[in-house]
């Protein structure tokens, strides 16, 4: 018989106490530990032995102070969406950069992918491609940054004034906060436990100077874990529009994305859409199209139809793709005809269909 999965708290009580203050340990926490910010902290079952379990029974169980915080220092932004995937290796955040660069709103993207965050990258820089609008990119995967090297500010620093910590600019309207910009060797390994990860993700949204924003892009990593619980539950007051979903059309990528939607819906978090990435690879010499992950059940769209979510569209796989982030350049930039940047503007307007912008303002050339 298969070992059981014992989950340390209820799924409800996860996402609605995770922004709890947290208590200052003595020892870390253990396996089935229901959380230090839980209202079962210090009473549970697993609880029995723990040499945390009397600090966290008498800690407060209060709402953390400095979410109402988060919520001013946000106040400039219009809009906040989620890049998200259940899997890494599906250029989650390539995409949201391109998204960035041609919006007026800010999000948070939540991907996964070629690596994840070159989706998240496309898109902000698509969103940026109008100058009338500002995007900034809250790099939240903690262990993985990649977001600065594809958009070539990898050896940035971070710039502290009075009114706080400044994004990155790597241009005139897109800004990025990453903890990259905080190593002091580019090759530092980042082995943080989950409430250091917390607590980093809590100052970029309650330190960083973001101003006004019409778009803040959340990149994250795959996966439903710290990063996400955090992102969710120090945005809940302030507001998050929606999530993108980053898939592509194989069976086993489809596998980790429906656990990518349950999250969603057990977080009250909109789906904005699903997104099929590395659909297809048209060959540059030939132009024909083949294949690459085989939608052996008929990817992305099919499982949005199963489910009832929106499906923004299929964007084929381009080599020049992986060199543009090498590079930190814009793929979107470099080769605004490609069948790839034609299949991410149909996904960027679907995207602004579902939070009410026009697509005119995206794409004023168009």
């Amino acid at each position: 018989m298969a070992p059981s999965l014992e989950e340390p708290e209820d799924v409800q009580d996860v996402l609605k106490n995770h922004a709890k203050a947290k208590p200052s340990l003595v020892a870390p926490e253990p396996e089935h530990c229901p959380g230090p910010e839980s209202d079962r902290a210090g009473t549970a079952d697993s609880c029995a032995g723990c040499p945390n379990q009397k600090i966290c029974a008498s800690a407060p169980k209060g709402p953390d102070p400095d979410v109402p915080i988060i919520s001013q220092r946000l106040a400039g932004v219009k809009h906040r969406v989620l890049v998200l995937s259940g899997k890494g290796g599906v250029g989650s955040a390539y995409r949201q950069v391109q998204c960035s660069l041609l919006s007026w709103f800010t999000g948070t993207v939540l991907t996964q992918g070629l690596p994840e965050s070159t989706f998240t990258s496309l898109l902000a820089h698509a969103f940026a491609l109008n100058p009338d609008s500002t995007i900034g990119i809250m790099d939240t995967d903690i262990c993985g940054p990649s977001i600065p090297k594809m958009m070539g500010a990898e050896n940035e620093t971070i710039h502290i004034s009075n009114s706080g910590w400044s994004p990155v600019w790597v241009m005139d309207n897109l800004g990025v906060m990453s903890i990259q910009f905080m190593l002091p060797n580019k090759d530092d390994a980042i082995i943080w436990r989950g409430p250091k990860k917390n607590g980093l993700i809590k100052q970029f949204l309650k330190d960083v100077d973001w101003g006004e924003l019409d778009l803040l892009l959340v990149d994250t990593p795959p996966g439903t874990s710290d990063e996400h619980l955090s992102v969710n539950s120090y945005l809940k007051e302030s507001g998050i529009d929606g999530a993108i979903i980053v898939t592509t059309p194989n069976e086993v990528s489809l596998l980790d994305v429906r656990k990518e939607i349950d999250f969603c819906q057990k977080a009250g978090i909109k789906i904005l859409g699903l997104v099929d990435n590395m659909a297809g690879f048209v060959c540059p010499k030939c132009t024909k199209e083949s294949q690459v992950f085989e939608a052996t059940s008929g990817g992305g769209k099919a499982l949005s139809e199963e489910i009832g979510i929106t499906y923004l569209g299929a964007v084929p796989l381009d080599p020049r793709i992986g060199m543009a982030g090498d590079y930190g350049e814009s793929y979107f930039d470099s080769f605004p005809d490609s069948p790839a940047c034609k299949a991410i503007k149909k996904v960027v307007r679907g995207v602004a269909s579902q939070i009410a912008l026009d697509s005119e303002d995206l794409f004023p050339e168009d």
